[in-house]
């Protein structure tokens, strides 16, 4: 435990001005270099923690957890199906889907596109897309009007809106008495959404009755299933378990086939960007380091001082160790109030100079997101804290050590 007496020369020797100005730079580089360091760290995992979340709750809201697909046909009987998959105690919702691949075209402009036919009020249960609605409903989907619901991007690229009416383009080919034509259909635009992400340039809703009438699949019958899970991170293992449970010709999918990559790259970088950040921190603890071997050789009549007054050894270890650690645990605050203000207002203030200088950083053309998130977690903060602190009262352990090891007489031999 701190005597009082080696907590009050270590806070002096920590406050007071030197004659060797040199040292009290260097202490306040270390200083500083931990405030850098630490802000860097807590501003650059929480946008890692923002671009994570929005993968989770954005792109992964509107694209499905799992499907249950039928295997080389529709599935005839689904409604069965449905209501076997949602009496397991996981699954938060199942709703049918129809989709197709194609190209849509207005005002002479040409987009590809995926079109996913849908139950407008099953599909709540699945996905946020009927949060997302900027302009109309998705209710708007009836069966036989033909309607569809675009991208807020996809809408802007064809120059369409409410009303407008696109022709979908499909890659199978129809014959008929004029020759071999593509399959083509003229849907009216009666909704649009926009979640800030890629998904905004490249999906398109319509009916499900009006996407198996395009794609010729007879009856009631659906292409597959969508499946919603309280665990998002069980789905892969879930939907398969639950597909062997139905006795029927199915196949199964899941996020990680069409977004593993995206959310392990997430993680990977969330890493190795923290250890790279962590290398500030490990600089400005050898700064505290060479700080303390000069202050030491800088005080070594005044430790010798100290010794023929009875001081101990240990007292004197205690005193340049209280010294350093007050440099590092005032580097770390000073970093962690600046770094949580940065998380905290980062989206805002690039918002800002985005709009201030008429660019955009993030671009949907390019990244999955519009825009620079961030999210602040409590244990990121505690675990950057933590480390800085440990690695703080560990530099002091060399310089204290050997401030201990002065002998009075060697010291003041020619003073």
């Amino acid at each position: 435990m701190f005597t009082p007496f080696s907590l009050f020369v270590g806070w002096r020797y920590t406050r007071a001005n030197r004659s060797n100005h040199f040292i009290s730079f260097i202490s306040l580089v270390s200083t500083l270099g931990l405030m850098l360091g630490v802000a860097a760290l807590i501003l650059v995992l929480s946008v890692m923690n923002g671009f994570d979340r929005e993968l989770k709750e954005r792109i992964l809201g509107m694209v499905p957890q799992a499907t249950i697909n039928g295997y080389n046909a529709p599935l005839d009987d689904w409604q069965p199906l449905r209501d076997t998959l949602l009496t397991a105690h996981d699954v938060e919702g199942v709703a049918p889907f129809v989709q197709a691949q194609g190209m849509l075209t207005a005002s002479g402009r040409v987009q590809p596109v995926l079109v996913s036919g849908i139950d407008p009020e099953l599909e709540k249960s699945v996905s946020i897309a009927a949060g997302q609605m900027t302009v109309g409903d998705l209710n708007s989907l009836q069966a036989g009007e033909y309607h569809i619901v675009l991208g807020e991007l996809l809408a802007q690229f064809l120059g369409v809106s409410i009303g407008d009416k696109v022709n979908l383009v499909l890659p199978e080919a129809s014959v008929s008495v004029a020759g071999v034509i593509p399959r083509l259909k003229r849907f009216t635009v009666s909704g649009i959404f926009s979640v800030g992400a890629e998904l905004d340039a490249n999906l398109a809703y319509v009916h499900l009755q009006d996407a198996a009438r395009l794609k010729r699949i007879k009856g009631e019958a659906v292409e597959g299933l969508r499946i919603k899970f309280n665990d998002l991170f069980s789905a892969p293992t879930r939907v398969y378990e639950l597909a062997r449970e139905l006795n029927h010709p199915v196949y199964t999918s899941d996020w990680t086939r069409t977004h593993g990559n995206l959310f392990q790259a997430i993680q990977l970088e969330k890493r190795m960007i923290g250890l790279l950040l962590f290398l500030i921190v490990f600089v400005a603890g050898f700064n505290i380091v060479s700080t303390l071997v000069m202050v030491v050789t800088d005080k070594r009549s005044d430790i010798a001082i100290l010794r023929t007054l009875g001081a101990k050894p240990g007292m004197i270890l205690r005193i340049f160790m209280i010294q350093g650690s007050l440099i590092g645990l005032l580097g770390t605050l000073l970093g962690a109030v600046l770094g949580i203000t940065l998380a905290l207002t980062v989206s805002d203030l690039v918002a800002w100079i985005e709009s201030v200088l008429g660019i955009q950083f993030l671009s949907s053309d390019v990244y999955f997101i519009s825009y620079l998130p961030s999210e602040l977690q409590l244990g990121d903060v505690s675990l950057v804290i933590g480390v800085t602190l440990a690695m703080s009262f560990l530099a002091t352990l060399y310089p204290a050590w050997r401030a201990a090891k002065v002998e009075p007489a060697e010291a003041l031999r020619y003073e």
